[in-house]
């Protein structure tokens, strides 16, 4: 029996501006202006504590400090480490903290007494990664830029599982929060794979575009996120590691993401400087880290907790089964299907009618996304040439008139500057120099293009100023602010 036929999958792009955009945009005006702190070298690591007070460590040079959340001042500073200081995380518990360092040492301290509990040196080259898990507190994650991922026991310091399939640096790495058998770990190889402690075995694979330097899972574990150049990828992992969404917002490399208390905002740090749900704390390699704090208003505080007590009590949680029906014992049911309708589009393309299936996409009244997701699909069959093939003037046009209308928008415009080059490339030489509605609509794109080609030109120039003034400016700052620490010492 022949499988089904699958239709074509219409590519999503992020949604444009709505009300929710403009209510997430107020919840961050609410941070208080930065509160800017120093240390002395990179912040490459900041850690909340998950229990009040939240109080958070800053990993900096060869040491990790506590801050306090409420005060902004230092209450513990752990400085023994041989080299460069990596990823200091505070345990579920706030009672220990974890770190790595440049030498490949970890080690593990008792946050109020400072004491050093255990140091592991097996590691080759430094541990920029390292975790607790979050459902057993005897074990602890690393990952290293000697290419492996390990499990540890922390009461005996061993090894219980070394993943080394990875081809080059390791830089991020996490814990399923569901099941603590499975680990997340991303590598500069850009790859992302996922492990199962039981059988010290990649149970999947996926590719990132870039090397990857920070990975997130949901609570549920089912869903996964990678970063890596400027984009961040969501995967489903129940699905088979099925890539759901690929967002590009940012300009350059994301080296951090991290989720709010209730896993609905996800906030990353790029290198471009954009950037509990109350502090907001962000290092920076200018060796500065800065710190928002928003005020909640008493009323939005009782709102939140009135919301979480009648969530479960409202008319539909009372009213769930009331259309259930009893089915009488050995009553066979057999469950009708109704004949699924494609697009006509879709049927020629069942049917290998290229040349149809793109004619048919460009019909009006039909949207651009499904017309670009039809040629991306031609592209995938190797099946474009023969959709674009033996057209004359009429059935040219329109794809012609379709390039030009849209060829300067940044969604689409990686795919039909492909396809405008395919067109070139097969018709340059079947017209002539004569006048006609083809040459003129070959005019038409071409005054398009050479438009945005100026306008990027234009926009690179100030650009590349507006950069100019930002590094002069942040220099002036950070001068001043070492003269003033003279002043006061």
């Amino acid at each position: 029996m022949a499988a089904p036929y699958r239709k074509i999958q219409i590519k999503q792009y992020p949604k444009p501006l709505t009300n929710y955009d403009a209510e997430a945009a107020s919840h961050w005006k609410k941070f208080k202006t930065p509160k800017y702190l120093a240390e002395t070298a990179s912040v490459t690591s900041v850690h909340f504590s998950p229990v009040s007070p939240h109080d958070f460590a800053v990993t900096s040079s060869t040491r990790v400090q506590v801050y306090s959340s409420k005060t902004h001042e230092i209450k513990r500073s752990f400085a023994r480490f041989k080299d460069t200081a990596y990823s200091g995380t505070i345990r579920n518990d706030g009672k220990l903290l974890l770190a790595g360092d440049a030498t490949g040492c970890i080690q593990l301290f008792d946050i109020n007494s400072r004491r050093i509990l255990r140091t592991i040196r097996e590691h080759k080259l430094p541990v920029q990664v390292t975790k607790f898990s979050s459902g057993n507190s005897a074990q602890i994650l690393s990952c290293s830029d000697d290419k492996t991922v390990r499990l540890w026991d922390v009461s005996s310091q061993e090894a219980i599982s070394i993943f080394s399939e990875h081809e080059d640096y390791v830089r991020a790495g996490c814990m399923s929060p569901d099941n603590s058998n499975l680990i997340l770990s991303g590598s500069y190889d850009k790859t992302l794979k996922l492990w199962d402690a039981r059988t010290n075995k990649p149970v999947m694979n996926m590719k990132h575009d870039h090397p990857i330097e920070s990975v997130l899972m949901f609570p549920s574990g089912g869903v996964a996120i990678s970063a890596g150049g400027p984009i961040f990828i969501i995967w489903d992992i129940i699905g088979g590691g099925r890539m759901m969404r690929s967002v590009s917002n940012h300009q350059k490399t994301i080296t951090s993401l991290c989720f709010d208390s209730s896993c609905t905002r996800l906030l990353t740090g790029s290198l471009d400087r954009h950037s509990d749900d109350n502090i907001l704390v962000a290092g920076m390699t200018s060796s500065r880290f800065g710190i928002r704090q928003r005020q909640i208003p008493v009323q939005e505080k009782s709102a939140i907790a009135l919301n979480q007590a009648q969530r479960k009590f409202r008319r539909g949680y009372f009213k769930r089964g009331a259309k259930y029906k009893e089915i009488e014992e050995n009553t066979i049911v057999i469950e009708s299907k109704k004949r699924e309708k494609i697009p006509e589009y879709d049927h020629f393309l069942r049917n290998f009618q290229y040349a149809k299936a793109l004619d048919s996409s460009l019909k009006t009244g039909v949207r651009v996304v499904v017309a670009i997701s039809l040629l991306q699909e031609l592209i995938r069959r190797d099946g474009l040439r023969q959709a674009l093939a033996d057209r004359d003037d009429a059935s040219l046009q329109p794809i012609i008139h379709f390039l030009t209308k849209h060829i300067n928008n940044p969604r689409y415009t990686t795919v039909l500057l492909d396809i405008g080059d395919l067109i070139i490339d097969m018709y340059s030489t079947s017209f002539g120099f004569t006048p006609s509605p083809i040459i003129e609509e070959f005019g038409k794109l071409y005054q398009k293009v050479q438009l945005e080609l100026n306008y990027q030109i234009e926009l690179a120039r100030v650009l590349g100023s507006l950069e100019m003034i930002f590094v002069t400016a942040d220099n002036a700052h950070s001068s001043s602010i070492q003269t003033g620490d003279k002043i006061q010492s």
